[in-house]
């Protein structure tokens, strides 16, 4: 009897994945949802990898010369996670400027989160060609409540002023500093005090002991990729 090859089973999801999920904009009047942010999408999901691993203590971050910022691999801690463990390994090759490292890593993200996603159920893909022009994806939300938990946990520290744990709290600043929040109403309103609070969480502690510089250099650099 031939042996059946078993699909791999995906772990839980990353941060990235989470960040690209809620990025994602389903479209009430159109049979397509959009993704926010598509021009800087690249940086702001290399910081999602990066600040997870640096919520991992995968990664730290180091000094440069003339003061810039360096982030290296910590040797013999590589993820489990397939994304993670391929972005550890670019570091683990030598220690990268911060803004070199969200460059390099970003372009390849979409893709493969995307597909998870999908595999997930969180997000429904297909293509159509309308009129027999080239075809066109459609992306549609695939009904799981994911990204509306997401949403609700993000407006429960942007608006209610719940303190996060720091997964979430990486999660709210990297969505700030992707510069995407204003689409994010009525269910998270662009006001005053919700800026205030979304620039407080990027500036703040968002992870625990040694990994909190690390994690507030990222969102940093993210944000700055991304103006």
């Amino acid at each position: 009897m031939a042996e059946q090859t078993r699909e791999p089973v995906l772990g839980p999801a990353i941060l990235a994945e989470d960040l690209l999920l809620l990025l994602f904009q389903p479209e009430p009047t159109r049979d397509t949802g959009v993704v926010a942010g598509e021009s800087t999408l690249s940086h702001a999901l290399a910081g999602a990898v990066l600040a997870d691993l640096g919520l991992g203590r995968q990664v730290r971050i180091t000094p440069g010369q003339g003061g810039s910022t360096r982030v290296e691999a910590v040797a013999h801690r590589p993820p489990t996670d397939d994304i993670l463990r391929s972005a550890w390994d670019h570091l683990a090759a030598g220690p990268r400027g911060l803004q070199a490292a969200i460059a390099a890593i970003g372009p390849d993200l979409r893709d493969p989160l995307l597909d998870r996603l999908v595999e997930r159920g969180d997000i429904r893909r297909s293509r159509r060609t309308p009129l027999g022009l080239v075809a066109v994806e459609v992306l549609q939300d695939g009904g799981t409540g994911r990204r509306a938990a997401l949403l609700h946990d993000v407006r429960s520290v942007l608006v209610d002023g719940v303190q996060p744990q720091p997964r979430l709290a990486a999660l709210a600043a990297l969505l700030s500093a992707s510069g995407t929040l204003p689409r994010f109403g009525p269910g998270v309103p662009w006001t005053a005090s919700v800026i205030a609070r979304a620039k407080r969480i990027e500036q703040e502690d968002t992870g625990a002991e040694a990994a909190t510089e690390t994690i507030a250099r990222i969102v940093a650099a993210t944000s700055g990729s991304a103006e």
